[in-house]
């Protein structure tokens, strides 16, 4: 259950062709999980091919010119969010892209190369000793997730048993996108109804329950669809085409799922939102938070705390319980005075 696993070469050696940069994404790949890396190595070449400037000549006024230049609207800008109203990037996807900047420039500080990191940390205030104004303000918004009759039109347009066993693990189990694809024979323990995770999320590892309803249809999909040619240990491959019988891609399953979603003529369906979906519902069923977290994986008990939102019957029943209790003692109040 300790066992580790190899990093996938696809995402390893990236780079960007400056000797400063190549430098930094060489130390983050010896430190950070091969999505990190992809994703700090694009954020960085958005932002120099926006300032156009070497690294050590970046400052503060302009990382601000970057974040006006990531709002601005594109084409003409009638063309806005339905989250937010608003036109260009999001502020999350900004704030990302920044926390890469500056991750870049604090290591560089650390090597000697720069004095100070140009990324401000915020905008100061009036207020005395207050912490500061964020550069980039996010939104709180809840995940969407899907309904009952939502998920039955889902299922009901999935064409394969290899699909429907994968949406399951997400909609009934609460696995990520990448620890779906990441499943292999050996992790599957269905005599106990539970998957081992063996390369979740920042590499931790955890083993969670599973419905049987996911172990009949990974039966099926092995029985009736797995490539018989297929070498490989993971669990789902791809049916068809020039990869048949290799892993499914890492883009293959969102491919899946959006097809899917066309056809039973859904709105919305993505696999974080299908995992959002089983752990909301896990959390309306009256299940503890602290085993919320542990399904989920989440190292905070904060990043569960999410799921009280959109447990509706949550938030309701406390509401009518102190609503009683402050109905019952304005009643006895006004007993007495009487």
């Amino acid at each position: 259950m300790g066992r580790s696993r190899s990093r996938s070469p696809r995402a390893s050696r990236v780079r960007l062709g400056d000797p400063v940069l190549d430098r930094y994404l060489e130390f983050v790949e010896s430190r950070c999980r091969p999505n990190t890396v992809l994703a700090a190595a694009s954020d960085l070449k958005i932002f120099f091919s926006v300032i156009r400037k070497p690294a050590a000549e970046v400052v503060p006024a302009d990382v601000l010119a970057f974040i006006t230049a990531q709002r601005k609207a594109h084409g003409d800008g009638r063309i806005v969010r339905l989250v937010d109203g608003e036109s260009g990037l999001s502020s999350r996807t900004i704030k990302r892209r920044l926390s890469s900047v500056s991750g870049l420039y604090s290591y560089l500080v650390l090597c000697g190369d720069v004095a100070v990191n140009p990324v401000p940390r915020g905008m100061a205030t009036r207020r005395r000793g207050g912490r500061g104004v964020a550069l980039v303000r996010t939104p709180y918004t809840l995940p969407k997730i899907l309904s009952p009759a939502e998920v039955d039109a889902l299922f009901g347009s999935l064409r394969h048993w290899r699909d429907r066993a994968m949406v399951e693990a997400m909609l009934l189990g609460g696995l990520r996108r990448c620890e779906v694809l990441g499943l292999r024979f050996e992790d599957l323990r269905p005599g106990e109804g539970r998957v081992f995770i063996a390369d979740g999320k920042g590499g931790h590892q955890r083993v969670v329950p599973v419905s049987a309803r996911f172990f009949r249809s990974v039966g099926a999909y092995v029985d009736t669809e797995r490539p018989a040619e297929a070498r490989t240990d993971q669990l789902f491959v791809a049916l068809k085409g020039p990869r048949r019988g290799q892993p499914l891609a890492d883009d293959g399953l969102d491919k899946i799922v959006l097809g899917a979603r066309r056809r039973a003529g859904l709105r919305h369906c993505t696999c974080h939102q299908l995992r959002h979906t089983c752990l909301t519902r896990l959390r309306e069923a009256g299940t503890a938070l602290e085993a919320v977290q542990a399904q989920a994986g989440h190292r905070s008990l904060d990043s569960t705390r999410i799921y009280l939102h959109l447990a509706n019957d949550w938030l309701a029943a406390e509401y009518v319980r102190v609503a009683a209790i402050i109905d019952a003692s304005r009643h006895g109040l006004g007993a007495v005075a009487q």
